[in-house]
């Protein structure tokens, strides 16, 4: 035991104690069983790509204890995660019409304010805040379509500004890999790869609000086309990983990308005049009936992740 590293019992018939694990929360991935075998090749069958733990084994010490435990600052991806995701693009899509109509360049101002005040709250936060993060999440929809708009609102064509948005994440996402070595969503721990996430996060809203507006205005397609089209094209990455086994994390940002359309595009078709094949609803409305679905889901998995971790404590740290 000098060493820091566990030895298997000797067979002497005696009953040895298991190690106790250092923490082992409901919500968690299990723990690769200890087999003997090396520490690689115990992890080979976990997919950690797709769903991230809160605990993210930091490197070893010297003797193999480890020297911290780093904490994911993201939630698992599930369905709720997709959903979630989807309501902040159509309520990011419809409050910054409503804003931009009532307040124009001082609610572009206002709104740029509260998205830095968000994104301090989010990378002060010393692990996954449910609310802190999807409150970062929609303002960066509220903002983003408001950023993202303003090429076209200068006259540049839509192919163009979808070309740089696209360029611009591709620039993110070499650098992150070349400076991470990965670009998985279950790597999100506190530092650098936050902010690369969240520079990707940014770009991808802009990038899929310029595809959105270029599949219905461009492309002449409309708004509820356009949504039907981005609920078919979100289903590729699912079915592409599923029968040709394509990346989890080409996959997952593929997927991410497509739900800023998706959403908007119905958002936009309920706010969107009558005589265009729109609903009608003022955006002001839209923005509300979006907000109160997000309200309700977060609301609903929150309460079901405090259900899952009554009684379990979560170390920050260990020496």
């Amino acid at each position: 035991m000098a060493s820091g590293r566990l030895t298997p019992a000797p067979q002497t018939g005696r009953h040895w104690p298991s190690p106790v694990p250092v923490a082992s929360p409901k919500e968690h991935l299990p723990l690769p069983p200890a087999t003997g075998r090396p520490a690689h090749e115990q992890t080979k069958d976990v997919d950690p790509d797709m769903q991230p733990t809160e605990y993210i084994p930091a490197p070893t010490r010297a003797g193999g204890a480890p020297a911290r435990i780093l904490v994911s600052k993201v939630p698992a991806v599930t369905a709720t995660f997709w959903i979630l995701k989807i309501l902040t693009t159509g309520m990011g899509e419809a409050a910054s019409d409503a804003l931009v109509r009532w307040g124009g360049i001082v609610a572009v101002a206002v709104t740029g304010l509260a998205l830095a005040a968000s994104f301090v709250v989010q990378f002060r936060a010393e692990r996954y805040a449910p609310v802190v993060y999807w409150l970062a999440v929609a303002m960066v929809g509220v903002f983003g379509t408001m950023a993202a708009d303003i090429p076209h609102f200068l006259g540049i064509p839509l192919w163009i500004t979808s070309a740089g948005y696209l360029l611009a994440v591709l620039a993110i996402f070499a650098v992150w890999y070349r400076l991470e070595g990965t670009l998985s969503f279950a790597s999100i721990t506190r530092g650098r790869r936050e902010a690369f996430y969240w520079a990707a996060v940014v770009a991808t809203f802009a990038l899929g609000t310029a595809v959105g507006d270029l599949t219905a205005d461009s492309w002449h397609l409309g708004n509820l086309v356009s949504g039907f089209l981005f609920c078919g094209l979100i289903a590729l990455p699912v079915l592409a990983r599923r029968w040709f086994g394509l990346n989890y994390i080409a996959a997952f940002w593929t997927a991410y990308v497509l739900t800023r359309p998706l959403g908007a595009s119905f958002a936009d078709w309920m706010g969107g005049p009558t005589f265009r094949g729109g609903l009608g609803v003022p955006t002001a409305l839209v923005a509300v009936l979006w907000g109160l679905a997000i309200l309700g889901v977060a609301t609903c998995a929150l309460i079901s992740a405090r259900r899952r971790a009554d009684g379990v404590d979560h170390p920050v740290a260990t020496g």
